[in-house]
């Protein structure tokens, strides 16, 4: 891995190398997911069926975009007990996590007849999109349905992307069932997001769409957001490793790794204080690749976005780390607990050489989409939060209003807003 001095002209150039990876770059694609979006809105399933056709080489009508009962029975079939365990393990963890953060309705009234407070709704129906493609992930189903589940979504409704064989992945299916979804169908892409988004005659419209995908799903939902919902925009994969010369080499270097192995375009960056740590851990990296059965996939992620910046201070080192706002911060120092309340923009925390980044992906409990590309400095992870909205409640009285109206009135015609003043004389003439 590449060593560099941390000024902040290598922080300036690492900040826009990484944003060269985020969707909103990449407007090449924007006509095609488009096209794919009109057509499904304008000819539904025949659009839906014929895009299936034709990116994932499997030709499915309306009687076979569902899965059934037999096809979920089947996959259980061929999923070992010992990983149907994990899951159900993990899936205790995730609902636990999540029920904490459960909001409920409130009010509060007053003597003299005023009630204010907040209604809390869930969402009616969601759409969950798992990708496909290079490898199942039965962890991306559970993070994805379960704060659905716990937040009370009536429907639950997940669209993934069939084998040429016609159908889904069995851990994928599993998992969804496990998890609770509702309904389950055989389709993926751009035109899976138009689907969710418009809905045809096959697939329900939904109120919000959540899940990660590649740069075609990524387009879509940014595109379809406002015809429905969306959790964000998600970027490739990425791990900010926060160290000074107390790490291990050898941890340190694995966990950067677990990161690399996405894709090509997943970043892994470790910042530390101490030079020595740097070129043990680059040269453990270097080690660990030639063992890896992805290793092709890790090098060229490091070649382009792996980075090792080595800090002055621990203050620089955490700065560079708030100003790259990883998806996936570890601290790995003498102190880290003590480091993690100066960072102010991250995904995930994990603290201490022993909480490794795959925790957080599959068992511990927290949710594992997290904001991507720099938006932890205003995005959170995916939590109930997503799967409810909020309502305001106001009930006033006649006396309470009355003591008031009259501010009210001056309010509003201070706006020029005559038929607001009204509204409230009318009450009182």
């Amino acid at each position: 891995m590449r060593i560099e001095k941390l000024t902040e002209s290598t922080k300036k150039n690492l900040l826009e190398d990484l944003l060269k990876r985020s969707p909103n770059s990449y407007g090449k694609y924007e006509a095609s997911v488009q096209q794919i979006l009109n057509d499904v809105k304008e000819k539904g399933d025949e659009a839906l069926f014929g895009y299936t056709e034709k990116f994932d080489g499997v030709k499915l009508d309306a009687s076979q975009i569902l899965v059934t009962d037999a096809e979920i029975e089947e996959a259980y079939t061929e999923v070992g007990e010992e990983l149907l365990g994990i899951i159900r393990k993990a899936l205790v963890n995730i609902r636990t996590y999540h029920e904490k953060q459960m909001q409920y309705s409130w009010f509060d009234s007053k003597p003299d007849g005023t009630i204010l407070g907040q209604k809390v709704t869930a969402l009616q129906r969601v759409g969950v999109y798992v990708p496909g493609g290079k490898a199942a992930y039965p962890s991306s189903v559970l993070m994805n349905i379960m704060p659905a589940k716990v937040a009370g979504v009536d429907e639950i409704i997940m669209v993934t992307p069939p084998g040429k064989d016609g159908k889904v992945t069995p851990t994928t299916l599993v998992a969804a069932k496990e998890a609770g979804a509702d309904k389950v169908y055989k389709v993926g892409g751009a035109q899976a997001i138009g689907a969710l988004a418009y809905g045809t005659e096959s697939i329900p419209k939904v109120d919000k769409i959540v899940g990660p995908g590649n740069i075609y799903v990524a387009l879509a939902k940014k595109s379809v957001y406002g015809h429905v919902s969306i959790d964000s925009i998600a970027g490739p994969s990425e791990i900010l490793v926060l160290a000074d010369e107390t790490a291990n080499p050898r941890f340190v270097a694995a966990d950067l790794l677990s990161q690399a192995e996405h894709d090509e375009l997943a970043s892994a960056i470790l910042v530390t204080t101490s030079m020595e740590l740097a070129e043990k851990v680059s040269a453990q990296a270097d080690a660990f690749i030639k063992e890896l059965s992805r290793g092709e996939i890790i090098q060229k992620s490091l070649d382009n976005y792996g980075h090792i910046l080595v800090a002055d201070t621990l203050e620089d080192a955490i700065d560079a780390a708030n100003s790259i706002a990883s998806e996936h911060l570890e601290i790995v120092t003498a102190n880290p607990f003590e480091v993690m309340t100066k960072i102010r923009n991250a995904g995930a925390i994990f603290i201490g050489e022993y909480s490794c980044e795959p925790l957080g992906d599959y068992f511990a409990g927290p949710n594992h989409v997290l904001p991507t590309n720099g938006t932890a400095k205003f995005f959170s992870p995916l939590s109930v939060d997503d799967f409810i909205k909020k309502s305001s409640i106001i009930s006033y009285s006649k006396d309470a209003l009355e003591k008031i109206h009259t501010d009210i009135e001056k309010f509003a015609e201070a706006e020029h807003l005559t038929a607001h003043a009204n509204s409230i004389k009318v009450r009182f003439e």
